[in-house]
């Protein structure tokens, strides 16, 4: 039987995720296949070739281009303080519990160009949190990491971040964690003091740390039911009890295969907490 079209093109895309996974150990087998076609073929698009199979080609023998292929599969576009209400929620209800800790890890998974790490350690710094937190800002896209290690921004976006600032209960102005100057938005490098940029792919690394808080937002939608279980797994795991977990505004531990690890906190803002594991074995028994 000869493959055409749709099956034709599948084919395709299973052959060119299977070669990175083989090639480079970037695994993107388990994401969402619908999601995973169109950036594939922007990719392809942008390197003019007719076919995924002739991306497949270049991937393989070139591997100087899988870092241009990577920023194509892996989503960057975010906001400081996107969806207010998220990080209002985070300083109002779960701060509170977490000054009960000595010290405090936050890891924000899926980083991207730092937009959200730089949003919590604003928020954190305003708390007088900041000298006794850690933060683990992780992404599997090396130039991502780079950029949010760097913490510069257009500044055409400041007045969207300013404004989201002040809706999530800034205590005064976004302008006093920054420079501009020559187009371009600098953020105080003493927010990064205690911040950690680091490579690492939920697909297939394992947990590396024990954090009271993981924010991970809008990473989930992109991963088919198996890969999120995965992540959430690897959150579930990080967490101790009590332990808060922060997701986007469309993603829930909810139907996962985690869900009995995970209560709920603040379910209109997507944050839950680590169940105790007394309550986990309640659950099981019944």
């Amino acid at each position: 039987m000869r493959l055409v079209g749709e099956a034709l093109e599948n084919l395709e895309v299973d052959l060119l995720v299977e070669a990175i996974w083989r090639r480079y150990q970037y695994d993107f087998r388990d994401y969402s296949r619908a999601s995973l076609l169109r950036r594939l073929q922007r990719a392809q698009a942008h390197f003019g070739y007719p076919h995924l199979s002739s991306l497949l080609d270049r991937i393989l023998h070139d591997p100087d281009s899988l870092d241009v292929l990577i920023g194509f599969l892996t989503i960057q576009v975010s906001e400081m303080f996107r969806d207010p209400e998220y990080f209002r929620a985070v300083r109002e209800k779960v701060i509170p519990h977490l000054r009960t800790w000595p010290s405090i890890k936050v890891w924000v998974a899926g980083c991207a160009n730092g937009e959200e790490f730089y949003s919590l350690a604003i928020l954190f710094r305003e708390e007088g949190l900041a000298e006794r937190t850690l933060f683990y800002c992780t992404d599997i896209n090396p130039a991502a990491l780079a950029r949010a290690e760097a913490g510069v921004y257009d500044v055409d976006r400041l007045a969207g971040f300013s404004r989201n600032y002040r809706e999530a209960g800034g205590q005064g102005s976004l302008a006093d964690y920054y420079t501009a100057s020559y187009g371009v938005a600098r953020f105080d490098p003493t927010l990064r003091k205690r911040a950690v940029f680091a490579d690492h792919n939920l697909a297939s690394d394992a947990v590396f740390s024990e954090v009271q808080f993981v924010s991970s937002r809008n990473v989930l939608i992109y991963f088919d039911r198996a890969l999120q279980d995965r992540a959430l797994g690897l959150f579930a795991s990080s967490l101790p009890p009590g332990g808060f977990l922060g997701l986007g505004s469309k993603e829930t531990v909810q139907f996962s295969a985690e869900g009995e690890s995970f209560a709920d906190f603040a379910p209109m803002e997507k944050i839950w907490r680590r169940t105790t594991l007394q309550a986990e074995e309640m659950a099981f028994a019944e």
